[in-house]
């Protein structure tokens, strides 16, 4: 088994922090992205929608997409649990991680591929077109995280995580949903006491700490 990634993309960012907390270690193969090695074979082939991470498992079968791929690892490697250890608790922790996925994660990627200068001509994830970079996409992503923000600071204010009282995936959806936000200039507002409590709880883990 091994992880095909780009070490600064988000999502393989995921991927590896959920890895780092369950303690496993498997070879990763660094895909060239800044060359358009995602576009090129033997890439093409393993993942066509042309994107990072992909996970080769040994029977040659190749998982794309971040939560997929933990998916899989977590039913292999069950301890310490961060997607649930029953129909509740992973129902619970997919709610909230859908919620920073869909309000806050993908908005916030929309918004940063229509801002830099560098994701002109690819503002799509996995295509390289000539599709116009938006500001209006910019500043809608950034709406919508506030609003997400501010939903996140309630939850927090009686629960240590996003998703209760233990670290889940959720949290890192969050934690780099955040991330990727400080790149297009936005910050937690200082009125959310609660989210800054919980990131930097979460940004403190040996996990996140590389």
């Amino acid at each position: 088994m091994k992880l095909h990634d780009f070490n600064p993309a988000p999502n393989g960012q995921r991927v590896r922090i959920f890895m780092a907390e369950k303690g496993i270690d498997v070879p990763i193969v660094e895909v060239d992205l800044r060359n358009w090695a995602q576009f090129e074979e033997p890439f093409l082939s393993m993942n066509p929608f042309s994107v990072v991470p992909v996970l080769e498992l040994d029977d040659g079968t190749f998982i794309g997409e971040s939560v997929a791929i933990c998916r899989y690892l977590e039913d292999l490697h069950p301890d310490p649990s961060l997607m649930g250890r029953d129909s509740k608790e992973r129902a619970v922790i997919q709610m909230w991680d859908r919620r920073m996925e869909l309000d806050g994660y993908l908005p916030v990627m929309h918004a940063l591929r229509n801002a830099i200068p560098n994701f002109e001509g690819r503002v799509l994830p996995g295509t390289r077109n000539d599709l116009p970079q938006h500001p209006e996409i910019t500043q809608r992503g950034k709406d919508a995280l506030l609003i997400l923000l501010a939903r996140m600071d309630d939850q927090l204010a009686n629960n240590r995580f996003i998703a209760g009282e233990n670290f889940s995936i959720a949290d890192i959806t969050a934690h780099q949903m955040i991330r990727l936000a400080e790149r297009i200039e936005v910050s937690i507002p200082e009125n959310l006491t609660n989210v800054a409590r919980w990131f930097a709880e979460v940004d403190a883990r040996p996990s996140l700490l590389d």
